[in-house]
């Protein structure tokens, strides 16, 4: 595990509302899935991003596989989906792998 991989909060339903809903912060969620090829292909983007925007910006991981029923609930259609959340609410979402400056953009759009 990298250190940037400890900056990554993997959420479920039990904590979603803890770490996404009530989080002071913005938060980056990642839904994900173990046999997703996209999914895999971004991680090293999401965990640089999530090193270079630690304590500005919380990053987090859901997989759709063990907790479908949150991305059910945010209409989640495809993976890799990353969905910005704001004072509980999501503010942004992106279907499909992003790159870094992609994902850059997207959280400066919210700071």
């Amino acid at each position: 595990m990298t250190e940037a991989t400890n900056l990554i909060i993997p959420v479920t339903t039990e904590n979603f509302e803890a770490e996404v809903l009530n989080s002071e912060l913005p938060v980056l969620l990642d839904y994900w899935a173990e046999w997703c090829g996209p999914c895999k292909m971004m991680m090293p983007a999401f965990e640089a991003v999530a090193a270079d925007y630690a304590g500005k910006i919380k990053f987090c991981k859901l997989n759709i596989d063990t907790d479908s029923g949150i991305a059910a609930r945010y209409n989640v259609r495809g993976i890799p989906t990353l969905m910005l959340f704001k004072d509980g609410n999501p503010e942004d979402a992106r279907t499909g792998a992003q790159s870094k400056s992609q994902l850059v953009a997207m959280i400066d759009s919210a700071l």
